[in-house]
């Protein structure tokens, strides 16, 4: 798991994380606790590489029969 965290850094992945972390700072800093949570979503988003739904939501590859 140390290897995900470390490896494969894409743009995407750094523009979640600073999204992340700026909502937990600016809720923070406005005492709206509550939106702590998408801050802690985008940054756990980012870290472990995973989307919303997890791997759940793969698209299932497309199998090419031989005629």
């Amino acid at each position: 798991m140390f290897q995900k965290i470390i490896h494969n850094w894409s743009f995407i992945r750094f523009i979640r994380l600073i999204l992340g972390i700026f909502i937990i700072i600016q809720s923070v800093k406005t005492q709206n606790y509550w939106m702590i949570l998408p801050g802690i979503l985008f940054s756990a988003m980012a870290l472990f590489n995973t989307g919303c739904c997890g791997s759940s939501c793969s698209v299932p590859l497309k199998n090419k029969k031989n005629d």
